[in-house]
């Protein structure tokens, strides 16, 4: 039995989010072109009969600018601590010494896997360039090239990941998929519908705080504020009678439905909480305190 923590990392939008839901076949991580969108660390558990292997998304790798901002770097490290193999993530296409540049940084003492995301965008020499350059890291033990969006082949993708992990029994017993509660879950469908919906930067001016999670035998009943930093984005966010709230409303209670399969009835609210990204107290409300 082969049992370990498998750590993604990599620039925001080289696709971490996009290969956890891949392994897992399950959307576990909100995805959006813009960048950023990742703030927690998300676990997600793979368990078969001769392996458990824990996935771990990771914010992608910035420079804080808020208390935010270190929230999320704050995972990074918490994930580079309790690694036992790290997947290095690249969109093929980036420029390849920036990326080796982050992933020295790291100063990783696990082996990784060089993972090259997007190959279905790439020509063949990019691709073959790629694997030469990172080939030659001292930190590098395989390199996979795929294309999360496509698909991957499952078995061969896994192959050198399980050849790198320790012997051990599962640190999970039963048939969860996270170790993290349905309620975060929903909050993040919720604000990924605002990074579809909304434009420049209010999504990253925006929290979601789940007030209320009540089940009932046909019924799950969700309320949520959405935490803007001034009133002009609550505005925006509301629309013109409410036709933005009521569309993001919409759309996120389609995917939660289908995410809790149950008849869900989501109440929203926006209310304005200026500079929160910069506030221990709220940051830890809004669950970015761990």
């Amino acid at each position: 039995m082969k049992s370990g923590f498998v750590n993604i990392f990599g620039r925001p939008n080289a696709g971490k989010s996009t290969l956890l839901n891949a392994l897992m076949g399950e959307k576990l991580a909100i995805v959006s072109h813009k960048v950023q969108t990742t703030r927690h660390r998300i676990k997600a558990i793979l368990t078969e009969k001769d392996y458990q292997i824990i996935f771990s998304d990771t914010p992608g790798i910035i420079k804080p600018e808020y208390k935010l901002h270190e929230k999320m770097m704050q995972s990074v490290k918490g994930a580079l601590e309790d690694a036992d193999v790290a997947l290095l993530i690249v969109d093929v296409n980036d420029n390849l010494e920036d990326c080796d540049a982050i992933f020295s940084a790291l100063k990783l003492k696990v082996p990784a896997v060089v993972v090259l995301n997007k190959v279905d965008r790439a020509n063949k020499e990019r691709i073959e360039e790629a694997k030469a350059f990172f080939s030659k890291r001292p930190y590098c033990k395989n390199i996979a090239a795929i294309s999360a969006l496509t698909g991957i082949d499952f078995k061969k993708f896994l192959r050198p990941i399980l050849e790198l992990l320790p012997e051990g029994e599962p640190f999970y017993e039963d048939d969860s998929i996270s170790d993290l509660p349905e309620k975060f879950f929903v909050s993040e469908l919720i604000r990924e519908k605002i990074y579809e919906l909304a434009q420049d930067e209010i999504p990253y001016h925006t929290a979601v705080l789940i007030r209320e999670f009540k089940e009932k035998q046909t019924l799950t009943k969700i309320v949520a504020d959405i935490i803007v930093h001034r009133e002009t984005q609550k505005m925006i966010l509301i629309g013109e009678k409410g036709s933005m709230i009521k569309k993001l409303g919409t759309m996120a209670r389609k995917d939660i439905e289908a995410f809790l399969q149950q008849k869900v009835f989501l109440e929203l609210f926006v209310k304005v909480k200026p500079k929160w990204r910069d506030n221990d107290l709220q940051l830890k409300e809004y669950g970015y305190g761990m």
